[in-house]
């Protein structure tokens, strides 16, 4: 594959779609009813609540961006709930998320008493050596009303870490789901070079989209956990380091680096540039005394007692591995389904910017250890019929083995959907194909355009999302649930419409509160194209991209003058694209959410409310759900609202202090892992973290 010929001086000459910096600025400061601007026509029967929440920054940042170009995806949560429960009127509140380790990265910034046990950046994650993981809760929320509920309840979700529950009119945390006995982190068998048994926040991963059976009163979400050849990528970087000529500058500079961290090995005689000899992702194991599976538990929980789970395995008895992440799953009436997603978690998604003064470096570092996401998607169908004998962590450490089935689809997704009807066993997945996208990947200092000269990327975009390479497809699919067997394939793009599809919404309950059997209408929104973001990185990654479908010269000239956002309904019987509003050159959009009118009878009776940034303007958009084509209502805003790059979202009703009784105690959660450590560490949670859950 050629490298690109375009200028982007021609481009800019000619004006082009231009990444709002908007995008990239987010406020830490928490509101308190503010009441909104509106401009438009505030539709008089819209009504309950939107939440919507975004990443904004760490601790120490002051919000986004962050002065090191570190991702827009690492940060704290920030929940932004949109009032439309008063005639004419629109108010919003926010609430940073603020679980215990929120607290403990607070007290341990550099230069305070406890400074030594401080949280940094790595990549899209925040981790501290002493403390452990940060769990950011920034990504999306949950819905549930269990049968002994009188109300309404609501989660707040990351893919690294437990869902907490948040009290709906506060937005306060009130409780994690599970107590740390009954999760399993990903390093908890890690003796060396850290002692990752003693961390106090643990690194668990599970699914940012965990699912609520309304009609059985059940939430199902997920815990797992990679083995060392796993997530070091399936040895694809060692390959490529096998390759390196001990004869070249590249070598000797890799040994000039690797004698600097001898000393980490010293205690098995081993030095980091042996790395270059390793064949066998096992010898790196034993070499450093790690010992660690792959394992994927399937967890329910019903909103009371504790949690139960099964261990999922293949028909050949070997354990479900996930390669990526499971950052979402779904639920039908007989079955759940997880599915390995186009997120990527390797080395290449915790590192960032180790040798800011060898520029060579870095990029030699991220070509070797980057890799595309897996072109596939993996999908795993668990039957709910085999789930019942079960595994209670808190109390019981045999385990309960569930064999389910797999199936690959061609594309590879980080979002899908499924109807809850599965007729004859047949399952239904609406499917956003992100191709040749690297979502978990962000633009680095040192990242240069994929158009000649190679200019370096703006500044002002470090830490934002990448072009994708080619468009995205629309898929639906019928499943066998029982064998596995893909059944029938309906797959669409839009020239227009589809490039970077991801977010979505669509009508989640019917007038009896519970949600459709099938779904008929879904609003996605997506990315559009950008000069700005497309760099050689992203180009060089995907030459090898197996699905291509739009070819990457004419990918390279649409996004030399941008193609914008897109708002559109895809109506999922016909797979027609029915309804679509493109948004002006220079505007993103994210964050789409149905809000229904009246009782929720029709999956288009309703509005689409979203966030929408161009300019150093944030503001909030609402269309006629069953007119995009017209545009805008009206437009909400505030000069105090400034939220970025949003995530998902969610509509209440009402809203409501919490009521349920469910409540994991913090000191008796956390005492046990904490007491392992130093008499200050204890002390930093006695007098930092415990107060604030008294």
């Amino acid at each position: 594959m050629s490298e690109p010929t375009q200028d982007l001086t021609e481009a800019v000459t000619q004006g082009y779609c231009k990444v709002p910096e908007s995008i990239m600025r987010a406020s830490r400061d928490e509101l308190d009813d503010v009441k909104l601007k509106i401009e438009g026509n505030l539709p008089e029967d819209i009504q309950g609540h939107v939440f919507i929440v975004a990443p904004v920054g760490s601790v120490n940042s002051g919000g986004l961006p962050y002065p090191d170009g570190d991702s827009l995806l690492n940060g704290d949560g920030m929940i932004y709930r949109f009032d439309f429960n008063q005639p004419g009127e629109v108010r919003v509140k926010t609430r940073l998320v603020k679980p215990p380790d929120y607290y403990a990265d607070k007290a341990t910034q550099p230069g305070t008493k406890y400074g030594k046990y401080q949280f940094s950046n790595y990549g899209i994650l925040r981790f501290s050596l002493s403390l452990g993981l940060r769990n950011q809760l920034n990504t999306d929320f949950l819905k549930m009303k269990f049968a002994q509920d009188s109300q309404e309840r609501l989660l707040v979700t990351y893919d690294a870490g437990r869902p907490y529950e948040i009290d709906t009119d506060t937005l306060e945390v009130v409780t994690p789901i599970g107590s740390n006995q009954e999760w399993r982190g990903q390093l908890d068998w890690v003796n060396f070079p850290i002692n990752a048994k003693k961390f106090p926040f643990k690194s668990i991963l599970s699914t940012a989209h965990p699912a609520f059976d309304a009609y059985e009163s059940q939430m199902f979400t997920v815990n797992y956990g990679k083995s060392v050849s796993t997530f070091i990528e399936d040895m694809a970087w060692i390959n490529k380091l096998n390759k390196i000529n001990e004869k070249t500058e590249i070598f000797r500079l890799f040994k000039s680096v690797g004698e600097s961290f001898s000393n980490v090995f010293q205690k098995n005689h081993f030095k980091i540039i042996d790395i270059l000899k390793l064949k066998r992702m096992n010898l790196l194991e034993k070499i450093i005394e790690i010992e660690m599976e792959d394992f994927t538990y399937l967890i329910c929980w019903d909103g009371v007692g504790e949690l139960k789970r099964w261990k999922l395995i293949l028909p050949d008895g070997s354990p479900v591995r996930i390669e990526q992440t499971i950052h979402q799953i779904g639920v039908t009436k007989d079955y759940v389904v997880l599915m390995d997603t186009a997120f990527t978690a390797g080395l290449s998604q915790v590192t960032n910017s180790y040798f800011t003064e060898n520029k060579e470096l870095e990029t030699l570092l991220r070509h070797l250890i980057e890799r595309p996401a897996c072109p596939d998607s993996k999908v795993y169908i668990v039957r709910r019929s085999d789930v019942k004998a079960k595994q209670t962590p808190a109390s019981s450490q045999k385990e309960v083995e569930v064999v389910v089935q797999q199936v690959v689809i061609p594309l590879q997704a980080a979002h899908f959907l499924v109807d809850y009807d599965n007729p004859q066993g047949e399952i239904t997945l609406h499917v956003a194909h992100i191709c040749a996208m690297q979502v978990s990947a962000w633009l680095r200092k040192y990242d240069v355009s994929a158009y000649k000269p190679h200019h370096p990327v703006p500044s002002y975009l470090h830490g934002m999302e990448h072009d994708e390479m080619d468009i995205s497809r629309m898929g639906r699919y019928a499943i066998n649930g029982e064998t596995g067997k893909l059944i029938e394939s309906k797959v669409i793009w839009d020239f227009r419409c589809t490039w970077g599809v991801d977010l979505y919404s669509y009508l989640d309950r019917l007038p009896t509160s519970l949600p459709p059997g099938q779904m008929e209408n879904i609003y996605w929104s997506s990315f559009g194209l950008w000069p700005q973001l497309m760099t050689k990185f992203i180009f060089d990654l995907h030459k090898d991209y197996k699905y291509q479908l739009i070819p990457k010269s004419q990918v390279l000239s649409l996004a030399k003058n941008g193609i914008p956002p897109c708002l559109f309904r895809l109506h999922t019987k016909s797979m027609v694209i029915a309804d679509r509003y493109e948004f002006p050159c220079g505007y993103m959009m994210l964050s789409p959410q149905f809000v229904p009118r009246g009782n929720g009878d029709s999956s288009t009776n309703g509005y689409i409310v979203c966030a929408v940034c161009f300019e150093d303007k944030n503001e909030i958009w609402i269309f006629d759900a069953n007119d995009l084509a017209k545009g805008p209502l009206c437009r909400l805003h505030h000069l105090d609202l400034k939220f970025g790059f949003t995530l998902h979202t969610t509509w209440l009703p009402q809203i409501a202090s919490r009521q349920a009784s469910y409540k994991i105690p913090v000191q008796q959660d956390y005492q046990e892992l904490v007491d392992q450590n130093d008499p200050e560490m204890q002390k930093l949670f006695e007098d930092e973290v415990y107060p604030h859950f008294a």
